[in-house]
């Protein structure tokens, strides 16, 4: 039982833009994002995906299109969405993102937790092992469900998988590889 997946993280935000964090809102791609989600699908457009799985949320269903829309079928499902900031929501991502550590247990207030997210993602592959066997998938998505496959599926802890995020670096890549056993 194998299920090979690519991972990519969904276009830069107006939100981002302007340091904001936007959990489970819509979220609009900038004219930046869009040029992103496009160039990534030319970047990874040798690549051959059975399908390609997306968060509902309205950015990372936008960077699937824009990037696989044409040549790859793109399934929204809610489970790959960001994690629920609750009152964080809108508000400027330094205010958590230094402390991302104390919500892995404790939710966000008005929101949900990392462990949460876990969850989510643990739901997720298993309905993947169940209908993708020995299939190469791609996700769109986000940060918190990225986090989840590492602790998931590269056996790091939470502190590690947060400490360890690409994102701090700023050290991003047309995709991430996971193979599900």
């Amino acid at each position: 039982m194998v299920v090979r997946i690519t991972y990519f993280v969904h276009g830069t935000t107006t939100d981002n833009e302007q340091g904001l964090a936007t959990g489970w809102m819509p979220g609009e791609l900038s004219e930046k994002g869009i040029k992103e989600a496009k160039k990534l699908g030319g970047l990874v457009s040798a690549q051959k995906f059975d399908v390609v799985f997306c968060s509902d949320l309205k950015r990372a269903v936008d960077s699937a299109e824009l990037g696989f829309g044409e040549r790859d079928k793109v399934i929204q499902d809610k489970r790959l969405r960001e994690c629920n900031y609750g009152d964080f929501t809108q508000k400027s991502a330094g205010l958590f993102k230094s402390k991302m550590s104390d919500y892995i247990d404790k939710p966000f207030p008005h929101g949900e937790s990392y462990k949460d997210v876990e969850k989510r993602i643990a739901d997720f592959i298993t309905f993947l092992k169940k209908n993708y066997e020995r299939k190469h998938i791609a996700i769109v998505a986000h940060q918190a469900p990225q986090l989840a496959l590492d602790v998931l599926v590269k056996g790091r802890t939470w502190k590690q998988a947060i400490e360890e995020d690409w994102r701090k670096k700023k050290t991003w890549q047309p995709g991430w590889e996971y193979v599900v056993e």
